[in-house]
């Protein structure tokens, strides 16, 4: 499967359009990973425990993509956009989403 952030892929045509695919992923932090972070942003650095949820948030999302993309026919998912968000109460929950267009290359 091939997925990319450009509208086409160089040297193949696309043969059909399935429509727009969706990966969604929402991911809790815990206490541990929240208190975590407020000692790193009280004393400065980077939060590898953030860092590590948002890539492997990241990373699920793209899977899902993937899987979703497969199950329409596709081999490859263009104009692909991840977009971040964070829910709930006091912003514990990270929401990451990926989109794009399923197509079928030939």
């Amino acid at each position: 499967m091939i997925i990319t952030t450009t509208p086409n892929v160089e040297g193949r045509k696309i043969r059909e359009y399935k429509g727009v695919i969706f990966g969604e992923v929402i991911s809790g932090v815990d206490f541990i990973k929240d208190f975590a972070a407020g000692l790193t942003n009280f004393f400065g650095g980077r939060s590898q425990s953030y860092e590590g949820e948002l890539i492997k948030a990241r990373e699920d999302a793209l899977r899902e993509l993937e899987k979703r993309a497969a199950s329409l026919g596709c081999n490859a998912v263009v104009g692909v956009d991840i977009d971040y968000e964070v829910l709930g109460q006091g912003g514990n929950m990270l929401m990451v989403t990926a989109s794009g267009t399923g197509v079928v290359l030939e």
